[in-house]
């Protein structure tokens, strides 16, 4: 029965996609409401669909954007898998981020996502690379849910709970991710918190945004074990 609950960011923490996000939205905003991106749209980095999309349809001039996250969120779920080719050609599966996934399996860990996006784009962003094999989609927590965080923390515990019939309450669920957000969402929520120095944010901004324990990148498995698994480090032997 596994113990600890692993929940893993996807954006610049396990996979870089090139943009496929920022692209849906400038297509929605165009298709659905005639408009363009507005050229000072809210930063991605760490937010929810939910918020991107609210702070994003206010910025466009678009009345009432509350009313409207649910047909976005329709269009981006629609267009999703329209955008696996682009994954698998420009996209990359950032280093180590496989073999730490492999590393975690068999052991007494569930592995699935807290992610900013909606099911179907974090879906198409992992299988596009091949990158589902150790993950549970299932019972993750996406940016569909809620424009904060923190919300979906208590949706994957539930879901994961369910499933194993554990209860994964405090530091037996370990977010892992590139952002102050999804720090700060663990700290909110009692978890464990492992920040990854992947994406735009430096490992002293995730130090100090409270990380309990902060990577370079995910690119030393026994490493990015011991943070998740909260013990030292053992070192490799040739053998």
């Amino acid at each position: 029965m596994p113990q600890i609950l692993v929940l893993w960011d996807v954006d610049y923490t396990l996979v870089a996609a090139d943009g496929v996000g920022r692209r849906l939205y400038q297509g929605a905003l165009r298709e659905l409401y005639g408009l363009d991106l507005p050229v000072t749209q809210a930063v991605f980095a760490g937010r929810t669909d939910s918020a991107i999309a609210l702070e994003v349809l206010a910025a466009a001039g678009v009345p009432n954007p509350a009313a409207e996250l649910g047909a976005l969120h329709a269009y981006l779920a629609e267009r999703a898998a329209g955008v696996a080719d682009e994954v698998r050609k420009r996209g990359r599966i950032l280093p180590g981020a496989a073999q730490a996934l492999a590393a975690l399996a068999g052991r007494e860990v569930v592995q699935s996502l807290l992610t900013g996006n909606i099911p179907e784009l974090a879906r198409v962003k992992l299988s596009a690379l091949d990158l589902t094999e150790h993950l549970d989609l299932s019972i993750g927590a996406y940016g569909d849910v809620s424009a904060i965080r923190a919300d979906l923390v208590a949706v994957a515990r539930s879901k994961a709970g369910a499933r194993h019939g554990t209860d994964f309450g405090g530091r037996a669920t370990v977010l892992v991710g590139d952002t102050p957000s999804d720090v700060e969402a663990a700290l909110t929520t009692g978890a464990s918190a492992v920040g990854v120095a992947t994406g735009s944010f430096s490992a002293a901004e995730l130090a100090a945004a409270g990380a309990h324990v902060v990577l370079p990148d995910l690119a030393d498995t026994p490493a990015v074990v011991a943070a998740i698994l909260g013990a030292p480090a053992v070192p490799s032997r040739a053998g």
